[in-house]
């Protein structure tokens, strides 16, 4: 590929996709607050930046994914906008459809096309090429960053249509969903335990009828082994938060939600 493509942020996610574009024979200029990650990359042909506007290039491609929409905003800068013209930012963060909006907005403005994509799936996920997206924006630019995103480790693409947003409600819908479930599962198969029940078999019978869906089978399989999933991250308490923030922005009741982000504040203590 002769693409080059601007990279910003390396974190968990960030370094297996960027991983998966060079390894697809695409060119990266990368930037990444720490420089340490940005090097291991380096070592097999990337280009570090210093400052995230030097990833950007007019009619150029730039792919972001950063921990929510502020990370995000803080990097379209003046200077970015300006060496953007033209070009297609591929916003991958999970944070608020306002902030999603703003950014189409913003780049609108000044010549150059958002393209909002959050992830699903964990580090090992992107590693496996088994990422589920959904993504937004004007048509012509999302036909020009499919190539991209499947490249990226994206088995799934879902196409969201054109208004700014909506990739990011079903993303947080989605994770409040896998909250709920990696709790609910958590506390029935101690109970299970508890009363003597095998938690492998129950996992293998109902992965196998009542939920055979890959996230049920993942999470009993790392609970099996005693592998806390939601515990010892940040991220569930980020997602519930946000989540929370969209149901009281449209007066929407979600008591579900709250009484989650409270146990999972409290485990945080």
């Amino acid at each position: 590929m002769s693409e080059r493509i601007g990279w910003i942020g390396l974190g968990e996610l960030g370094f297996p996709m960027a991983s998966n574009l060079l390894d697809n024979g695409y060119r990266l200029t990368v930037y990444n607050r720490t420089r340490s990650k940005a090097e291991l990359l380096a070592e097999r042909g990337g280009q570090i930046a210093t400052q995230p506007s030097e990833v950007a290039a007019k009619g150029g491609l730039v792919v972001s994914v950063l921990w929510d929409s502020d990370a995000t905003e803080s990097v379209v800068t003046p200077e970015f906008l300006s060496r953007m013209e033209g070009g297609v930012h591929i916003g991958m963060c999970t944070g608020s459809p306002e902030a999603a909006q703003r950014l189409a907005k913003l780049h609108a403005e000044h010549g150059s096309t958002y393209v909002e994509a959050p992830v699903f799936g964990r580090p090992e996920a992107a590693r496996s090429r088994q990422l589920a997206i959904p993504y937004a924006g004007p048509p012509e630019a999302k036909n020009s960053v499919k190539p991209i995103l499947t490249a990226l480790g994206g088995y799934a693409l879902f196409d969201m249509g054109e208004q700014p947003g909506v990739p990011t409600v079903i993303k947080q819908l989605g994770n409040f969903l896998i909250i709920s479930m990696g709790r609910s599962l958590a506390e029935g198969l101690a109970i299970a335990e508890g009363a003597g029940v095998s938690p492998t078999a129950a996992v293998n019978m109902l992965a196998e009828s009542l939920f055979p869906a890959p996230i049920f089978r993942n999470y009993g399989k790392a609970l099996v082994e005693k592998k806390s999933i939601l515990a010892a991250s940040k991220i569930p308490a980020k997602d519930l938060s946000l989540f929370h923030r969209l149901a009281e922005g449209h007066a929407r009741s979600n008591p579900i939600t709250q009484t989650l982000l409270q146990l999972t504040l409290a485990v945080d203590k």
